[in-house]
């Protein structure tokens, strides 16, 4: 018998505990070190768009009927969830996160670096 881990389910695609809005640090690849917002996330591929990270150039020709300008695009590739670590709102470090059950049964995300609640920017 398999042991089903929280937070996975059967046949679904894992939850990722970055969203849109978040804060985080690249500690992989070209942008290592760069802070950025998550844009969006795509769960299905484990990977986020982060904004100022991963950024790449893509040459376009001109529509045929000329309602697409040609010339260089930039934009935000996705990166792996892996590659990136959310920053604390409290001591503004990248961190590893936690879950601690709370007396009202919550599981709220803890900061391993100073041990608070992280709290999302509502935005």
């Amino acid at each position: 018998m398999a042991l089903v881990h929280r937070g996975w389910s059967q046949g679904r695609d894992r939850l990722l505990d970055i969203r849109a809005g978040d804060t985080v640090e690249a500690i992989a690849g070209k942008d290592k070190g760069k802070r950025g917002l998550v844009v969006r996330s795509i769960p299905a591929t484990q990977r986020i768009v982060v904004e100022g990270i991963n950024r790449l150039k893509r040459h376009t020709k001109s529509g045929a009927a000329g309602n697409i300008q040609g010339g260089i695009v930039d934009f935000n590739a996705p990166i792996a969830y892996s590659n990136v670590m959310l920053v604390c709102n409290r001591c503004d470090k990248p961190t590893r996160i936690s879950r601690v059950e709370q007396p009202d049964g919550s599981f709220p995300i803890v900061c391993k670096q100073c041990g608070e609640i992280y709290v999302r920017n509502e935005s």
